[in-house]
């Protein structure tokens, strides 16, 4: 215990005597767990999101602090030192976006120090993806994809593995993250803050805030993992507890020749925080979240509270506090002789209050949530084709893509939920990284199509250009005249693990056309006429999006079945002056029947009016319904307390109001191909 040598202030309350020396303070932080007591794990973490009010960089660097005061770099510059002043202190870090960025600029003493940090426990990776995700928005692919990217930047540099899931963040939980993302990937538990507001208080009444999740229901206990929503609901210290420069929370001041000394009133404050979560938890373990959204800009008074706070806390003796992490704390709970709840479904949808559900996301930028899965699938078959020709050492890889897709997962991407500028920020990286990949597309192809074998490729002799503007009706490549000879070489690969059979429309000019397969064998086709109202869309949108105006109008969509193994592709070839009997001419015509699709037992039958389904017919079980198809919305809420936005759905009322306009319903197929 220290000593002050000329004066002693005793406090009668508890008996407790705090004694304080008034020149140089070493405090005791080298605790752990006691048994008997109320543990209070301290976990040091900051959360730091991935773009949102400012984008990524701009939180990296610390720019744009007219609209948030943010600076990861700082965070991470003034980490390092405050840890290595005491053995006994602990971090957690989570998004490797930032922590990659970061990681580059240093220098080999830095990186070895952080690696003695790493391998010590002082710091330790949780989550490990690149972005906290989210989990509603997002497709699991895209999920594991940006975890396992982060991953492997941690097995490289560190040699470990993350332990902990940490989705503190996300607006509701889904069952595929305890499967998929928690129980599959390996993690001891998963942890988060945002659960419906009444499952939270009748959780805390029961004591039921931790449980077993069984993410599915089929796998059984394999697919289980340990999980922990948060108390509070947020991922923040108690009230009273921030530690930033700026934050207004008190400081334990345990200088007695200055004023404002407060240790008791400290001590007692956080004792009866910790009682008061003890009571809604299972088990004397409880974990406080010491940080929340980019804290430790200056690290310093965070770590000197709280080591004054583990020190005067242990004096007192009424509960015991420690530096932990989320590992620690779950090897505590796991080693209890302790039954758990089972939860088997999601938790969604969140909620944070009455008539405030987190549901407006679903659909907020749905432009950018398709673009996302669409190039999503596009780096699937880039990375494949990468694969079997082999990664270039020096030239473009799909490494941008890559990152771009495990950026736009964050819960403030994908969700919409970002401001313009950021959501403009992360197409443009999407892009960036398309276009590298659609270089190594096209070479890879070139290499795959000149040489059975990838290493006897060294140059594609072989230029395929690649058509992402279809949905327009906008594909130079193809649009080009036959009549005198030439011939388009159409490649179509398929990404799956299994064969496929789909309908390839390209837009050309001639009519007297033909194709044939790789053999030589002629595959029947059609000619489907353009609209005149797809010409002038296509115009505007294709000189919006490579600036200039396309030189040719083409008449016709031609289309044919194309029949592709598994990961790999087919060729076809298309010319002119051959028989024309494969291909057939169909007729512009307005058609105002029923429009009937599908064949055997199961048919559906469209309004060749409008579009719209009309009927349902299933032969085998003799069904036969008739179906009315309209499309309403409803208006949204306005009020001060809680309007409808981009993350709460909230319509003004329960009646919906249907449109007084006809709605025709296109079907917009958006699909890459090689010529």
């Amino acid at each position: 215990m220290p000593a002050f040598g000329v004066l002693a202030v005793v406090f009668s309350v508890y008996c407790m005597c705090f004694l304080v020396e008034g020149t140089y303070m070493v405090y005791n932080t080298s605790g752990g767990v006691v048994p008997g007591k109320i543990n209070v794990h301290l976990v040091p973490h900051t959360h730091d999101d991935v773009g949102w009010l400012k984008t990524v960089d701009q939180y990296y660097v610390g720019s744009n602090n007219s609209i948030q005061v943010a600076c990861v770099q700082n965070v991470l510059d003034s980490l390092i030192p405050a840890l290595l002043a005491d053995k006994n202190r602990k971090f957690i870090y989570v998004e490797q976006a930032f922590f990659q960025r970061w990681w580059r600029q240093q220098n080999d003493g830095m990186k070895d120090t952080v690696k003695e940090l790493v391998s010590s426990g002082q710091l330790e990776f949780i989550n490990g993806g690149m972005c906290m995700h989210d989990e509603a928005a997002t497709h699991y692919i895209d999920m594991i994809d940006q975890t396992t990217l982060g991953h492997w930047y941690i097995k490289r540099d560190f040699n470990v593995t993350p332990r902990i899931g940490w989705q503190i963040d996300p607006f509701g939980h889904s069952a595929v993250q305890a499967y998929l993302l928690g129980a599959e990937v390996g993690f001891d538990a998963l942890y988060f803050a945002r659960i419906d507001y009444q499952d939270r208080a009748k959780r805390s009444a029961e004591k039921n805030l931790e449980v077993i999740w069984q993410g599915s229901k089929s796998r059984g206990s394999s697919s289980q993992i340990f999980t922990g929503a948060f108390y509070a609901g947020n991922y923040e210290p108690p009230t009273g507890f921030y530690y930033e420069v700026n934050d207004d929370s008190p400081i334990v001041q345990d200088d007695i020749e200055l004023f404002d000394y407060n240790v008791q009133e400290r001590v007692d404050a956080f004792v009866a925080a910790a009682y008061f979560q003890a009571n809604v938890t299972r088990s004397n373990h409880i974990m406080w979240t010491m940080g929340t959204d980019f804290k430790y800009q200056y690290a310093h008074t965070w770590f000197r509270n709280m080591d004054k706070l583990i020190h005067y806390v242990n004096q007192d003796g009424r509960v015991n506090a420690f530096y932990s992490t989320p590992s620690i704390y779950t090897d505590v709970k796991h080693a209890l002789d302790e039954s758990w709840p089972l939860k088997s479904d999601d938790f969604f949808p969140y909620a944070d209050r009455e008539n405030a559900y987190w549901t407006g996301y679903f659909t907020s930028r749905p432009t950018s949530k398709g673009y996302i899965r669409v190039l999503s699938g596009y780096y699937l078959a880039a990375r494949q084709l990468e694969f079997f020709v082999g990664r270039n050492k020096s030239g473009l890889t799909t490494d941008s893509l890559a990152d771009a897709l495990a950026i736009a997962q964050h819960h403030d991407a994908a969700t919409g939920t970002e401001k313009q500028h950021v959501a403009d920020d992360y197409a443009k990286r999407l892009s960036i990284g398309y276009e590298e990949s659609k270089d190594v597309v096209a070479a890879s192809l070139g290499c795959l199509t000149q040489s059975p074998l990838s290493s006897e490729c060294k140059i594609s002799i072989t230029n395929f250009n690649q058509c992402p503007l279809l949905n327009i009706s906008y594909c130079p490549a193809t649009e080009v005249d036959l009549s005198a000879g030439k011939k388009i070489a159409v490649l179509v690969y398929n990404p799956l693990g299994w064969k496929r059979t789909s309908v390839v429309r390209i837009p050309v000019i001639n009519e007297n056309l033909s194709v044939s397969d790789s053999t030589g064998k002629l595959i029947l086709s059609q000619l489907l006429p353009i609209v005149n109202a797809s010409v002038s869309t296509r115009k505007f949108y294709a000189s919006a999006y490579t600036g200039e105006s396309p030189s040719s109008v083409p008449k016709y969509w031609l289309a044919f079945t194309a029949v592709v193994p598994p990961l790999g592709f087919s060729s076809y070839v298309i010319s002119s002056g051959q028989s024309s009997a494969t291909t057939e001419l169909i007729p512009n015509t307005v058609v105002t029947g029923g429009i009937e699709v599908g064949s055997g037992n199961l048919k559906l039958i469209y309004s060749g009016k409008d579009g719209k389904l009309m009927k349902y017919i299933n032969l085998r079980n003799s069904v036969n319904v008739s179906l009315e198809q309209s499309y309403s919305y409803y208006v949204g809420s306005t009020d001060e307390l809680q309007a409808s936005g981009a993350y709460v759905f909230r319509p003004n009322g329960t009646h919906t109001i249907q449109s007084e306009e006809k709605v025709f319903v296109f079907l917009i197929v958006l699909q890459f191909f090689l010529f």
